[in-house]
């Protein structure tokens, strides 16, 4: 995602009420009184008068500005404080999530920001480890990533072939079934621990594993990808630690599927994500 949505919202909303304010400061009175006269002679019955009123009706242009002013307002605050949806745009989630899902995002889970620019507002929660968070890249804010959330700040995260150690414990995965689904065949399953957040992630053989040593800098977070050898995330200074500011929120629930070059997969639609 490249647009700044919640920008382009505003924008319509002060255009909304400029237009508004412009007309009753400067026409909506004198409208108002041409009409009341011309419901006078309209009383009187005459086909002029008729046609007066219509004359003056409210222009096109103040009646679209007061339509859409509340709707565009709305909008705005559901998708800035309770919940924003995004469209998962590539497999590094899977198979915790698929190219093509639709989720929600929840906005509150853990700060409430001021649209566009970002300030914070009202603390709501912190991240927890394990969590699938949307957030800003860093190298460039106007794109939108999904990912996991690994590295807590302070924490020392080692990632060697593929085995994830946190402050030098490791996070056990025990392995599972070979995964042949969406164009994948031959993967291997595995439910990994993060210290208690139990969830699924998927390997590939022969793939070029990404090791990683470091710890994560205050203020900052790690993110991985659940398709661990197909994922450019923290491990790649292009992702590198992300701050907390660039947080957009926590995903919670899958409520459609449609990868537009294959028919919906209906039986994700109400999928919780962990």
């Amino acid at each position: 995602m490249t647009v700044d949505f919640s920008l382009w919202l505003m924008v319509l909303i002060i255009l909304s009420f400029v237009i508004l304010a412009i007309d009753k400061i400067f026409f909506k009175a004198d409208r108002v009184r041409k009409q009341a006269d011309n419901a006078e002679s309209l009383n009187a019955g005459s086909a002029e008068s008729r046609a007066a009123v219509s004359k003056h009706s409210e222009p096109v242009l103040v009646e679209y500005a007061r339509s859409f002013y509340p709707v565009l307002c709305l909008v705005l605050v559901v998708r800035s404080f309770l919940f924003e949806p995004f469209r998962i745009p590539s497999d590094s989630m899977m198979p915790t999530l698929l190219a093509g899902d639709f989720i929600f995002v929840s906005k509150f889970s853990y700060d409430l920001r001021m649209p566009v620019f970002n300030t914070k507002l009202l603390e709501t929660g912190d991240p927890q480890r394990g969590d699938v968070i949307v957030f800003r890249l860093p190298a460039d804010p106007r794109i939108n990533y999904i990912k996991r959330l690994i590295g807590l700040p302070g924490d020392h995260v080692v990632v060697t072939n593929d085995v994830v150690y946190i402050n030098g414990k490791k996070m056990d995965v025990v392995m599972g079934n070979e995964y042949n689904e969406h164009g994948y065949s031959n993967a291997r399953l595995g439910e990994e621990d993060l210290g208690g957040v139990k969830h699924q992630v998927m390997f590939l053989d022969n793939a070029f594993t990404k090791d990683f040593d470091g710890v994560v800098p205050a203020g900052k977070y790690l993110f991985m990808g659940d398709n661990r050898d197909n994922s450019q995330d923290g491990r790649f200074v292009q992702v590198g630690y992300v701050p907390e500011e660039n947080l957009v929120g926590k995903a919670k629930l899958i409520w459609f599927h449609w990868k537009f070059s294959e028919l919906p997969i209906f039986n994700r639609i109400g999928t919780l994500i962990h």
